[in-house]
């Protein structure tokens, strides 16, 4: 039997929250009773800064369940800083962690193949989807781009994983050495290594609530985790200045043939094109440059990567 915590991040989900944890407490018990797990496995709910009731009902929850823990951040840091903050707080408490959203999407059955891998000695065993039918055609192709998009840049990620996976205590105190404030922990955890292997699932249609991931910051995640993990966009700029380079040589030995053969011509065309052209391909070779630079800035400062405000249950661990 292995001790496990479940960590919960959970954002304005006062809708479905409730039910969450009648589900999970109903398997948590039934794991329980098989043996799978230990009596005093919990599950732990991280508030990151919700606007709603999320934060009191989590509150009234940990009354009446002493084996679910409540954190509360003192403000909104991001489903990735709320993940880490559940999980760094409990570390060397548990044997193993596994991580998962509040919404119910992720089936629970695979926490079943999650434990049988752990015990066959996999330190990381991830939850990986088989089936998107659930999904509409955009946000299929939209994440399948992602994964793929994110192999091509070199980042190590695991094709259709998210954030539903198992760790265990070894490979968490692992983790707790990257302490980069831009989180990308799809792409962490891989760098980690150890034993590592799948578990598939179909993920489940949304029961209530909306989804906290729309397009916008989807692609910010993205950018996040390609710029927080790959320095291919930076050598793709090296190789557009030297086509630049070879394009702009290109127009002079034309205009200087144009020029020993009488054949000028006056006019803006020429002169506007290249201007705009150069210009513009320059704006971008800074913008990118500029959104390395301030990464390293953002990481130089060195500011915590979460405030946690208060604690419920903690004494019962």
């Amino acid at each position: 039997m292995f001790k496990l915590l479940l960590v919960v991040p959970c954002y304005n989900e006062q809708e479905i929250l409730q039910k969450t944890y009648t589900t999970l407490s109903l398997y948590f018990s039934e794991l329980k009773e098989r043996k799978a797990i230990t009596s005093d496995s919990k599950i732990c709910f991280v508030n990151d800064g919700s606007r709603d009731a999320t934060w009191s009902i989590i509150n009234s929850i940990c009354e009446q369940d002493k084996n679910v823990i409540g954190l509360k951040l003192s403000r909104n840091f991001g489903h990735q800083a709320a993940l880490v903050a559940g999980l760094l707080h409990n570390k060397n408490l548990f044997d193993c962690y596994i991580s998962i959203d509040a919404d119910l999407q992720d089936d629970l059955r695979a926490i079943d193949g999650m434990l049988e891998k752990y015990q066959e000695g996999s330190k990381i065993v991830y939850g990986v989807r088989n089936d998107r039918t659930s999904d509409s055609f955009f946000k299929r192709f939209t994440a399948e781009t992602f994964y793929k998009l994110m192999q091509r840049m070199g980042v190590p990620t695991v094709y259709n994983h998210a954030d539903f996976r198992l760790i265990d205590n070894q490979v968490l105190n692992e983790f707790s050495n990257f302490g980069e404030t831009n989180l990308f922990i799809r792409g962490i955890i891989p760098m980690i290594g150890f034993q590592s292997d799948k578990v598939y699932y179909k993920r489940l249609e949304r029961e209530a609530g909306e989804s906290k991931y729309p397009l916008r910051k989807m692609l910010i995640f993205a950018w996040n985790g390609i710029t927080s993990f790959s320095t291919v966009p930076m050598k793709l700029v090296l190789w557009f200045g030297i086509f630049n380079f070879v394009f702009a040589m290109g127009i002079t030995v034309w205009v200087l043939v144009c020029k020993l053969f009488g054949f000028t011509v006056q006019g803006w065309t020429s002169i506007v094109l290249p201007m705009t052209f150069f210009s513009g391909s320059n704006m971008i070779a800074i913008g990118l440059i500029g959104e390395y630079v301030g990464k390293i800035y953002e990481e130089v400062k060195a500011r915590p990567r979460y405030i946690i405000e208060s604690v419920v249950n903690e004494e019962n661990q």
